[in-house]
């Protein structure tokens, strides 16, 4: 099966002085460099999505600023695909898909942030689209959340949203991502 990566908004505004700081960041981004080493050695295709706000209001990953680039520690390589998203849904109003069709990709393998809002949007899509998909729990972050005046833990909306996700592919730990793909 030809496997694809697909890295979602692992930009500098999700991390420590940013403008949308996460919880878990640096982690995260840690576990996904093992899937994009991975797929690199393997000289698989990968995507690297990178979310440029350009609604009225918004207040981060803002165009020509620091916080809308690649954090280092995932930053593309010269030749590697990057994709321009401006929705939750890495699949809305960009060419991913013809690009997907276009490397004969089988099955994806997602990582990112946030884990509620655009790994969601883009991991229901595919599986939708009909792909396999395989959710890298550990390769992805997010942020505590409200609603009325209940605060919810990001860890319990990581939770939440992996559970529910579960319905649309296989969510696992990076580690057994790469046994799978490996195996």
């Amino acid at each position: 099966m030809k496997n694809a990566l697909i890295l979602i908004d692992i930009q500098n505004d999700y991390f420590p002085g940013g403008k949308m700081e996460l919880e878990g960041p640096l982690e995260a981004a840690a576990q996904a460099r093992k899937l994009l080493d991975h797929f690199r050695q393997q000289k698989w295709p990968t995507v690297h999505i990178q979310h440029i706000s350009n609604r009225p209001g918004a207040t981060f990953f803002l165009p020509d600023t620091d916080g809308m680039k690649f954090h280092e520690s995932i930053a593309p390589l010269a030749g590697e695909t990057v994709m321009v998203k401006h929705f939750p849904n890495s699949f809305r109003e960009t060419n991913l898909m013809e690009h997907l069709n276009g490397v004969s990709a089988e099955r994806l393998v997602i990582c990112g942030s946030m884990t509620h809002m655009c790994v969601d949007a883009t991991t229901r899509a595919a599986a939708d689209l009909g792909f396999p998909v395989l959710v890298a729990a550990d390769a992805c972050a997010t942020r505590a959340l409200a609603y009325g005046e209940t605060k919810i833990p990001a860890e319990h909306v990581h939770g939440a949203f992996l559970a529910a996700l579960k319905s649309y592919g296989q969510v696992l730990a990076t580690e057994e991502i790469l046994k799978e793909l490996k195996g």
